[in-house]
């Protein structure tokens, strides 16, 4: 097979139930694509049946695109395991999507329009730019969490972004490989990390309006997982501080 031209990561942390569903859907897509792709399951150390269902996916996928599963050694957080899948990603553009397709992969071409074929360097999806549409929201108390922790983002980080935590983001990777190489968080934050590296470093960015759908299991809990990722946004900046982001 030759080079993908796209990568699509899944990080996958005790997903057994909905796995093999989601993968289904990426692969039902994927086979009306007409161009070169990889899957990158990483398994973060999942207590279930998370690897065994990934692997038994990659053995019956093998017509259009090749699968890995990456199994960490144990449950090393999503950050480390998207950094780990980027990094070890093929090809030119790697789109990063959570495990529940929240964001239908159907979404995927709007995200292109930006990266590929217009010029930018990196495309999130959002839920809360005009033309956005949350078909299933969370509860109130996680929905409005989500949107403080957002203010406290923007004014913290100076990120001109309104929704950086949405687990749908495509990259051009000749440019991000290198924001991936400096991501140094292991946690929820580190979605906020790589745009902050990727805006000091004047990559183009640019937020997308996507659908949006809750699905329960979401493995990020208000406590303790709020105040940590609180602290996170501090360690950016003393990371940052300390010249950990500047450019090699």
């Amino acid at each position: 097979m030759t080079t993908p031209c796209f990568s699509i990561v899944v990080p996958a942390y005790n997903e057994e139930v909905r796995l093999k569903s989601s993968l289904n859907k990426i692969d039902a897509y994927l086979r009306d694509r007409e161009v070169s792709c990889e899957i990158i399951v990483v398994d973060d150390g999942s207590s279930d049946q998370t690897a065994q269902i990934a692997m038994n996916f990659a053995g019956n996928c093998v017509e259009h695109c090749s699968v890995r599963v990456l199994s960490n050694d144990s449950n090393r957080g999503k950050g480390y395991s998207v950094r780990r899948g980027m990094l070890e990603s093929k090809g030119s553009y790697a789109l990063l999507t959570d495990a529940d397709l929240s964001s239908p992969i159907e979404e995927m071409p709007q995200l292109e329009a930006f990266v590929v074929k217009g010029n930018c360097d990196i495309a999130i999806g959002s839920r809360d730019v005009p033309g956005s549409k949350v078909e299933i929201h969370q509860s109130w108390m996680r929905e409005n969490a989500g949107k403080v922790f957002n203010r406290v983002v923007r004014f913290s980080t100076g990120l001109p972004f309104w929704d950086t935590q949405c687990g749908f983001k495509l990259f051009r990777m000749d440019v991000c490989r290198d924001v991936f190489r400096k991501q140094r968080l292991n946690r929820f934050a580190f979605d906020v990390e790589l745009l902050y590296i990727a805006h000091k470093w004047g990559l183009k960015t640019v937020e997308v309006p996507v659908v949006w759908r809750h699905a329960d299991g979401s493995k990020v809990k208000l406590f303790p997982d709020a105040p940590l990722t609180g602290l996170d946004l501090l360690r950016i900046r003393w990371s940052d501080l300390r010249g950990l982001y500047d450019p090699q």
